[in-house]
């Protein structure tokens, strides 16, 4: 798996509760947590796209199960995009 390196500036704040994520153990890295906000955010984007086959709520799920487990380049990310095509 490649992973490209992308630097990010943010605010303390939002820094303290980053690494209070890891801290507790929800995450095991900084880098975890932007990632999984990332995933969610593109899962967002990605509301009102899949097409109504009567369970969406599974479908979602399905979709989350993929993108936390799958995603390990951008391609990955448009892979899962074409899902609601």
């Amino acid at each position: 798996m490649t992973m490209a390196v992308t630097q990010v500036r943010l605010p303390e704040g939002l820094i303290i509760q980053v690494d209070s994520l890891v801290e507790r153990g929800l995450y095991t890295s900084k880098s975890d947590v932007i990632r999984d906000a990332l995933r969610r955010l593109i899962l967002n984007q990605q509301v009102g796209t899949i097409p109504n086959t009567g369970d969406s709520v599974k479908e979602i799920r399905e979709i989350r199960n993929k993108l936390s487990k799958n995603i390990k380049s951008f391609k990955d990310i448009e892979e899962i995009n074409k899902l609601g095509e």
